[in-house]
């Protein structure tokens, strides 16, 4: 079906919870209309950067239905990051109120890239470097129905408190859309709040990055009220064994998922009933997916062999806009498959560090910091440093004022081998982290250079 289809389906039914749900219908189609009209008039490529959630989903749904190219605009960039978009995407239409201030002056649409049609979800903005992954609705159709089909449901019900500009977030509505489930969307600062809906829990899956889950889990009366999900996705972000063992403390259903929105989410699920019973790895792959473990000359790799993860699935985005190219998608992440098939995710290949002729992988290092429960968030890199190479380096905020890098240094010992323990150790009061909680290692990096610098004076 298409998604005027899915929409007349829905006619009747009341599945926004909090909002309007006949009121979002007519907005499809009042905007599906005039977007037509433009599409005839030579108007196509959308960007769609709506702060308002009902505003933004109908932009979406009839953009896709107009046949219009639709790229997703986060409305917090700042005006650097504004001057990138309009540089790759030179619109011919902005639905929203993003906050672009002059940039909007600075882009020609006479020299736009063709495309005919496609939904373009925004990656990379951790970095600084964002790209647009070009999807199509029928690519997004794939993951909801392998997600349909590894949970055995034909409805999905979807609790959303991520960014919809996100594949993360996006998925969630479209699962609910498109399968006749229903829908809540609150801000999560909201949910904080603990503002409530009259819902059963037990029937909705919510999505959460680690440290949203974090924030969860430190207040009791959240926590259990996060308990009573059906499922809690945790993506976005490597989450660390202490915050599993509190989630499994507190029975919380959680599903640790691998994915990105080059696969239109996730593409790898550990059910909840394998992390109550302790795992901690991504467990299966979904069935519209397939993944296989290679070395770095391609060889297929076996049982508990780590190695470069590669993926073939329909609902891979078709390339980077304006190229497109679909094939395999090798990674850069570096995992296994262990004898009950389960995917485990052991670090990226470009973080890697090298020091002295060793390998280390960051996650590791972070993971065991992390345990001595002195930090309340860490991040591992390596300097370059022209004895050894690179040099690991710590960059944590401290549980509280009392924590010393000799603290920490005592706490790691017998808990590391020695290559591994950092050499130098840097306090922050925070670390930069976009909205899916990933950490921007590119200003971290230069932070601590900066640091050393002055310590090696």
């Amino acid at each position: 079906m298409q998604t005027l289809d899915y929409l007349k389906q829905r006619t009747n039914d009341d599945w926004l919870i909090g909002y309007d749900s006949r009121q979002f219908n007519r907005s499809i189609e009042q905007l599906y209309s005039e977007l037509t009209d433009l599409s005839h008039s030579g108007i196509t490529k959308v960007l769609l950067a709506e702060r308002e959630p009902m505003k933004f989903l109908a932009g979406f749904i009839a953009a896709c239905a107009a046949g219009c190219p639709v790229f997703l605009g986060n409305p917090n960039w700042v005006k650097q990051e504004w001057e990138q978009v309009f540089k790759i995407v030179q619109p011919d239409l902005i639905l929203g109120n993003g906050d672009w201030g002059s940039a909007v002056r600075n882009y020609y649409p006479s020299q736009s890239p063709i495309i005919k049609s496609g939904i373009m979800i925004p990656t990379g903005g951790s970095s600084g470097k964002i790209r647009f992954a070009i999807h199509t609705w029928e690519t997004l159709m794939t993951s909801v129905q392998g997600f349909q089909q590894y949970f055995q449901l034909q409805q999905i019900n979807s609790f959303c408190v991520l960014p919809l500009y996100h594949v993360s977030g996006l998925m969630q509505f479209i699962r609910s859309f498109t399968t006749n489930g229903k829908l809540v969307i609150q801000p999560f600062k909201e949910v904080e709040t603990e503002k409530k809906y009259d819902i059963d829990l037990s029937e909705f899956f919510i999505s959460l990055v680690p440290t949203q889950l974090q924030r969860l889990l430190q207040n009791s009366t959240l926590a259990a009220w996060l308990s009573k999900f059906k499922t809690v996705l945790l993506g976005g972000a490597p989450p660390w064994d202490e915050l599993l063992k509190q989630a499994r403390f507190n029975a919380i259903p959680l599903a640790l998922t691998y994915g990105m929105t080059e696969t239109a989410s996730q593409i790898a699920t550990l059910k909840p009933e394998d992390f109550i019973k302790g795992y901690n790895n991504c467990g299966q792959v979904l069935p519209h997916a397939k993944v296989t473990i290679h070395n770095s000359e391609g060889e297929l790799l076996g049982i508990n062999q780590t190695g470069i993860i590669n993926i073939k699935a329909q609902s891979l985005a078709l390339g980077y806009y304006p190229e497109f190219k679909q094939d395999d998608f090798q990674l850069d992440d570096l995992g296994f498959f262990d004898a009950q098939g389960y995917l485990n995710i052991v670090g990226r290949s470009s973080n890697k560090i090298i020091t002295g002729g060793e390998n280390v992988y960051p996650e590791e290092v972070e993971a065991t910091i992390r345990s001595t429960q002195l930090v309340n968030d860490v991040c591992v890199i390596g300097i370059s440093d022209r004895h050894w190479g690179q040099a690991v380096t710590a960059i944590y905020v401290p549980s509280n004022s009392s924590v010393t890098t000799t603290a920490l240094q005592t706490a790691l010992e017998n808990k590391l081998s020695k290559f591994k323990h950092p050499k130098y150790w840097l306090s922050l009061s925070n670390l930069p982290r976009n909205p899916q909680g990933k950490i921007n290692r590119e200003q971290l990096i230069q932070i601590a250079t900066a640091h050393i610098q002055i310590l090696l004076k």
